[in-house]
């Protein structure tokens, strides 16, 4: 470390002194780096306490569990094709849109009291009011019986006569040069078998020859013809009498 590096001579007398300057300041650089080393190394080192302490045992490991076999999960099934979605219903008209409000419940009102005497009132006015009913339907019952024994009998009368004048027709000559047809009405009295007792002229046709004609024919008609119904017959008849038709 103490040789010299060969320097060569300077040039001129700056140059040596130069070269002679940094000799110097290398072999101080040297040295002193010697001397910080050494004493770095005999340097006493730190002392280091030590507490030595008794190790407390182990605790044995629990036996680890052997860990399951990994299970082999299936691939999963293909997701299916979402379905279109069914279109919403219709709301109805003013019910879904707002529900109408419910009706309070109806109370019903207290029972009036039943009176025993009015409901007996009551039931014989309903009772007189069938009799009335009964009997209204009775008395109808009786004048259409009336009306039709009543039509009846005007039925057998107007038959009884029919076949009277019938027979007087039959009976009849009438006169020559008889104008028009004139109508002559004749009161008849009979037996009740029907034999003729008198004929008297009640309205005179205006001719007396046709009267005397039809008086005559009446007369030979005895007995005239009798009822069907017993009730029908009538002592005194009158018996109208034209020349053409009754």
């Amino acid at each position: 470390m103490s040789a010299e590096s060969p320097i060569l001579p300077p040039a001129n007398k700056a140059g040596r002194r130069v070269s002679i300057a940094l000799a110097v300041a290398v072999h101080l650089l040297l040295a002193g780096f010697l001397f910080y080393g050494v004493r770095w190394q005999t340097k006493a080192t730190d002392v280091v306490e030590v507490e030595l302490v008794r190790a407390s045992p182990e605790p044995i490991a629990a036996p680890v569990p052997e860990a399951p076999a990994p299970t082999v999960e299936p691939p999963p099934a293909p997701k299916p094709e979402p379905k279109p979605a069914p279109a919403p219903p219709k709301p109805d008209i003013a019910i879904k849109d707002k529900e109408k409000p419910k009706p309070p419940p109806k109370v019903e009102p207290p029972r009036p009291r039943v009176d025993p005497f009015q409901e007996q009132l009551k039931r014989e006015a309903e009772q007189l009011t069938q009799r009335k009913q009964a009997d209204s339907a009775a008395q109808e019952l009786a004048q259409l019986k009336a009306t039709q024994a009543s039509a009846a009998r005007n039925k057998a009368i107007a038959d009884y006569l029919g076949r009277i004048r019938g027979k007087i027709r039959g009976n009849i000559v009438l006169p020559p040069e008889i104008k028009g047809n004139p109508e002559a009405v004749f009161e008849v009295t009979q037996l009740p078998s029907g034999e003729v007792i008198s004929v008297k002229v009640k309205k005179s046709s205006g001719n007396p020859a046709l009267d005397a004609a039809v008086e005559r024919a009446i007369l030979k008609s005895s007995p005239l013809p009798k009822p069907e119904q017993s009730d029908v017959f009538d002592r005194l008849l009158n018996i109208p009498y034209r020349p053409i038709g009754d």
